[in-house]
C-alpha cells in the first residue's frame, strides 16, 4: 500500500504544508487585503478633498464597509442554505466591491478635471481680454472667479485665497497644477510662472493656450465618436452572460442550480467570471486612446 494513501501520513503532511504556506504568505496576504479594502480609504479622502467635499473618516469607512461586506453578507443570506456557493459568491462580491467606492469617486474627480479643462477656454479668453485691458493676472483670476461657474471658480478662488494669505503666485499656481493634473493646466501654470519672471505678451500666450485646448478637444471628440461603437460592443458582450444567467434562473431555476451547488459548477462559474473580467479589461484597453 502506498504511503500517500495512509491517513496518518496524508493529514499531517497537508497540515504542515498549509502551515508553511500560511506562514510564508500571511503577511503579504494581509497587506494585500488591507490595500484592497480600507487601505483605499486615504485615497478616497484625498480625492474628496480635491473636489472640495467635506467629509470625515468615520463616514467614509462606514460607506466602504457597507458597500463591500454588507453586500457580500446579503448575497450569502440570499444563497442560503447553499453554504459553499454563498461563501464563494459572497466573498467574490465583497472583494469586487472593495474598489467600487474608490472607482466611483475617482470617476467623479476625473469628470471634474475634464470640466475644468473645458472651462479653461472661456477662462483663458477672459484673461487674455483682461490683460489687453491693462489688468494684472490676479485681477483676471478674480474676474474668472466672479463670472464662471464651478469647478474653475472654486480652483481660482483657492489660488486667490492663498495669494491673499501671503503665498507666492508661482507656488499657488503650482499647487493648482497638482490638484488638476492635466497637460493644459500645466501649460497654463508654466506659461504664467515663466512670463511673470521674464516678461512677455501674456495676452497672446493665453490666446495660444485657448487655441491648443480647442484643438485638443476636437481630437478627443473625434476619437470618442470613432470608438463609441467599440465601447458599446464591449459593454454588451460583457453583460450578455450575466443577463442570460438571470433569464435562465427565472425561467428554469433547476437548470441553473448546479452552477451554485456542485463543485464543477462553481469552478465553471469562477472561470466564467475570470474570463469576463479579462475580456472586459482587454476591450477597454483596445478602445481607450490617450490624446
Amino acid at each position: 500500500m502506498s504511503l500517500f494513501t495512509q491517513d496518518w501520513f496524508v493529514i499531517p503532511a497537508v497540515s504542515i504544508l498549509v502551515f508553511v504556506i500560511a506562514y510564508l504568505w500571511s503577511e503579504r496576504v494581509i497587506q494585500w487585503l488591507h490595500n484592497r479594502s480600507l487601505g483605499q480609504r486615504e485615497e478616497v479622502l484625498r480625492l474628496l478633498e480635491l473636489m472640495f467635499v467635506e467629509t470625515d473618516v468615520k463616514r467614509v469607512t462606514l460607506m466602504m464597509t457597507v458597500s463591500s461586506f454588507g453586500l457580500g453578507a446579503l448575497v450569502f443570506v440570499a444563497l442560503w442554505p447553499s453554504l459553499i456557493a454563498g461563501v464563494i459568491v459572497g466573498s467574490a462580491i465583497t472583494i469586487a466591491m472593495w474598489s467600487v467606492p474608490k472607482l466611483v469617486i475617482q470617476s467623479l474627480w476625473e469628470k471634474r478635471c475634464g470640466q475644468f479643462v473645458e472651462q479653461m477656454v472661456d477662462g483663458m479668453t477672459l484673461m487674455a481680454n483682461g490683460v489687453k485691458a491693462g489688468l494684472s493676472v490676479q485681477q483676471c483670476m478674480e474676474r474668472i472667479q466672479e463670472n464662471l461657474p464651478n469647478p474653475i471658480s472654486q480652483e481660482f478662488g483657492l489660488v486667490l485665497s492663498q495669494m491673499r494669505l501671503g503665498r507666492g503666485m508661482a507656488d499657488a499656481l503650482n499647487e493648482l497644477g497638482t490638484r488638476i493634473p492635466r497637460p493644459d493646466v500645466q501649460m497654463f501654470v508654466t506659461s504664467v510662472n515663466i512670463l511673470s519672471e521674464t516678461g512677455g505678451n501674456m495676452a497672446e500666450t493665453f490666446q495660444t493656450i485657448t487655441f491648443t485646448i480647442r484643438e485638443r478637444q476636437k481630437i478627443e471628440k473625434k476619437i470618442e465618436a470613432l470608438t463609441a461603437q467599440g465601447v458599446t460592443q464591449g459593454i454588451i458582450i460583457t453583460l450578455i452572460p450575466f443577463g442570460l444567467l438571470a433569464v435562465f434562473y427565472l425561467v428554469d431555476p433547476a437548470y441553473v442550480q448546479p452552477l451554485f451547488t456542485t463543485t464543477l459548477g462553481i469552478i465553471a462559474l469562477l472561470a466564467m467570471l475570470g474570463l469576463q473580467i479579462i475580456g472586459g479589461l482587454a476591450i477597454k484597453k483596445i478602445v481607450k486612446i490617450q490624446v
